[in-house]
């Protein structure tokens, strides 16, 4: 066999083990299907994202519009006014923007640090395993809420980027543990063995054989979190730690 024959054929059992567009989109409906937190999930984001697309059509009042300070809710005004005298439904309407942006950049912040995390122990393990898996045991077991609020302190200045940059950096330890219970299982699969007798590298095997594998468990995950941090974005806010400036769920909550 030549040497461009023996490329092709190790190109055609490469593409043969990568799994198609319309698998992969399978995968993760089958996915959410079977978890009613993930389906949950998937409401909550797409009711928010509706939300926050027609908010110019759906909104009676512009989020500036002033009227009468402190009214009760009627049919002029559904959720009443604010302290300021704005509509609340409508602030309601465009602040779903900014909270589907926390949520969703802390997600992506999270699935960052996740899978560097866990695609290096699960794949490489021995010692590297050893501590990335303890330091993530560490950061689990410390309570949530006390943890976030400490971490602002290290903030002279708050503002909503500061908010998704501590809740992605204290969000990932879940996805890092499942992300490298998937490794382990898929790094000793034949066609994972078979990628490394023909020669491919470590990372060429994580990138194009067993990323695109574990790619549905990472979605579902990221959609059940997303409205965890939208949560916790409101509560943090509520608190004081928020963003003032911003029109936020939680800044909502907090000015009543």
């Amino acid at each position: 066999m030549t040497s461009h024959s023996r490329a092709k054929s190790k190109e055609k059992n490469e593409e043969l083990y990568e799994p198609s567009k319309a698998t992969r989109l399978f995968i993760v409906w089958r996915k959410l299907k079977t978890s009613k937190m993930a389906l949950a999930g998937f409401g909550i984001i797409l009711l928010v994202s509706l939300l926050a697309l027609l908010a110019p059509v759906i909104a009676p009042y512009d989020p500036n519009w002033i009227g009468r300070v402190r009214a009760v809710p009627s049919l002029v005004h559904w959720f009443g006014t604010d302290a300021q005298g704005r509509d609340m439904f409508s602030l309601v309407l465009y602040g779903a923007r900014i909270s589907l942006y926390v949520g969703v950049a802390a997600v992506f912040l999270e699935i960052l640090i996740g899978l560097a995390i866990g695609m290096t122990s699960g794949y490489f393990g021995g010692i590297v395993d050893e501590i990335l898996m303890r330091i993530t045991d560490l950061i689990m077991t410390l309570p949530t809420l006390p943890l976030l609020l400490v971490a602002f302190t290290l903030f002279e200045q708050r503002s909503l980027h500061s908010i998704v940059l501590v809740m992605g950096m204290f969000g990932w330890p879940f996805m890092a543990r499942v992300v490298r219970s998937e490794f382990l299982a898929l790094r000793e699969t034949t066609f994972v063995e078979a990628a490394r007798s023909m020669g491919a590298t470590p990372w060429r095997i994580i990138i194009r054989h067993i990323m695109p594998n574990i790619l549905s468990t990472i979605i579902v995950i990221g959609t059940m979190d997303i409205p965890w941090y939208i949560f916790w974005e409101a509560t943090l806010t509520f608190l004081g730690f928020g963003d003032p400036s911003s029109a936020s769920w939680g800044v909502l909550l907090e000015r009543g």
